[in-house]
């Protein structure tokens, strides 16, 4: 078989007025055009051992094992690769379902159209159903494991972000136009005059010096404390000797994080120690050549997210972590963890899987565990140190718990820092009382914060 050529349709077409984006791959059959599937030998079983999911392909017959019925009594392989490619996207977790194969005035030379989610996958897809067709034909083992990670990694390149997606989706819900820029996150809502232009939660309205100063954590620090704001004692470091100095001047605990960092990189949280504190040093210094220091706060992590001035949501982090029923290993709590249909790879979902990092194996050490050992029933393991998202973290919805005081304070450090949307990250024992009350702190106040975590509570 041979593709002639592929196109990726991005409106209406003479397929489907209400389904705007499919691939339409001119595919020609060569000499399969006089081998249907009944008359391949062993066909129908290894698309069934491969794909035992096409089982809801429902196909023209329009019940459940359609599909099958129409491989068993034979058809056309265009056809056949046409739900291949479907199907591949599905298990990449792009939900898609509607193709068309139809033979063209060229014999055995077959149009080919499904549709698709991001258009280089559908694109990819295209080609790698080809691949599969052939390996399932000669009878050959075909690796579809890795097509599926690689349209993954595909779509985590080419789509928008969960918080440029929410922004667009939004926008659709409102019948409000949308044309992306360019192949990055950049896009443009409206038209004309009443145009407005953003970048994940950066709009064309956000003052680039703010976004300076909520970026460089030592000047946001000074900003709010100027402003009689509280926030966590500390100081910037640059080598062993200032870290010395530093905690000399605050105590044990501390947190080290890189100055320029962001998700959590380079930060190691509650460290008790000098060792410690060298090698977390080390590891913040591969992020950024400033780092920061600050005592350690005790308490829950919260993200306050403001726009225009405005309070607008609020949310408890939970770092990722797991909880042991007595008879599995820690490994098999992470993926028993996985399994959550909202987590996936990267920003695929709402929210991410649960990856061993560097981090993880230094909070198991200091538990004196490994990946294999069991932990008690109900006994919660974090395996990480921060509450990202983006490492593997929940979220719990607080906004209408929080006291006046404190929204007022969020309200007010937007306007310190000059942000039009800003992430405030608090530590404290709660947000329903004041943190004046209660002791809590703002940690960092954010550029372009992500709005995933309000969204997947």
């Amino acid at each position: 078989m041979k593709i002639l050529k592929i196109q990726a349709l991005r409106g209406p077409n003479i397929w489907s007025i209400r389904r705007k984006k499919l691939i339409q791959m001119r595919l020609d059959l060569e000499e399969m055009e006089e081998r249907p599937t009944d008359k391949i030998e062993g066909f129908a079983e290894r698309i069934k051992k491969m794909f035992p999911t096409m089982i809801e392909h429902r196909c023209s017959e329009g019940t459940r094992g359609g599909f099958f019925y129409r491989i068993d009594r034979g058809t056309w392989m265009g056809h056949v690769i046409e739900h291949i490619a479907l199907e591949i996207q599905t298990l990449a977790d792009m939900n898609v379902g509607f193709g068309r194969t139809r033979e063209t005035k060229e014999r055995g030379v077959y149009n080919v159209v499904f549709n698709y989610i991001e258009e280089k996958v559908g694109v990819y897809a295209a080609k790698s159903a080809v691949r599969i067709a052939e390996a399932l034909i000669a009878g050959e083992e075909y690796d579809l494991d890795h097509d599926i990670q690689k349209m993954r990694e595909i779509r985590e390149d080419v789509r928008l972000g969960p918080s440029t997606g929410s922004i667009v989706e939004e926008a659709v819900a409102r019948d409000i136009p949308w044309v992306r820029l360019g192949s990055n996150s950049l896009v443009q809502l409206g038209f004309g005059v009443n145009q407005m232009r953003f970048q994940a939660t950066i709009t064309c309205k956000t003052s680039n010096i703010a976004v300076d100063i909520a970026c460089d954590k030592e000047d946001t620090k000074k900003m709010l404390k100027n402003a009689s704001i509280p926030v966590a004692k500390g100081d910037i470091c640059y080598d062993e000797e200032d870290l010395e100095y530093t905690i000399k001047d605050i105590g044990y605990p501390i947190v080290i994080k890189p100055l320029d960092g962001n998700h959590g990189k380079g930060a190691s949280i509650n460290v008790t120690n000098w060792e410690d504190a060298v090698v977390g040093l080390k590891h913040a210094k591969q992020y950024s050549r400033r780092v920061i220091v600050e005592r350690f706060i005790t308490g829950f992590d919260f993200r306050v997210l403001v726009i225009d001035n405005k309070v607008v949501a609020a949310a408890q982090r939970v770092p990722a972590h797991v909880i042991g029923d007595g008879k599995s290993t820690i490994n098999q709590l992470i993926e028993k963890v996985n399994e959550d249909p909202r987590r996936g790879y990267g920003h695929e979902n709402v929210l991410t899987q649960i990856d061993i990092d560097k981090d993880s194996r230094e909070l198991l050490e200091e538990k004196g565990y490994t990946v294999d050992s069991i932990l008690k029933k109900e006994e919660i393991l974090y395996l990480k140190s921060t509450a990202n998202l983006s490492t593997g973290g929940t979220s719990i919805d607080v906004t209408d718990m929080m006291h006046p005081e404190n929204i007022f304070l969020s309200e007010r450090i937007s306007r310190v820092i000059g942000l039009d949307i800003c992430g405030i990250d608090i530590m404290a024992s709660n947000l329903t009382e004041s943190l004046k009350n209660n002791g809590g702190v703002i940690l960092e106040v954010n550029a372009a914060p992500g709005f995933r975590m309000h969204l997947a509570i």
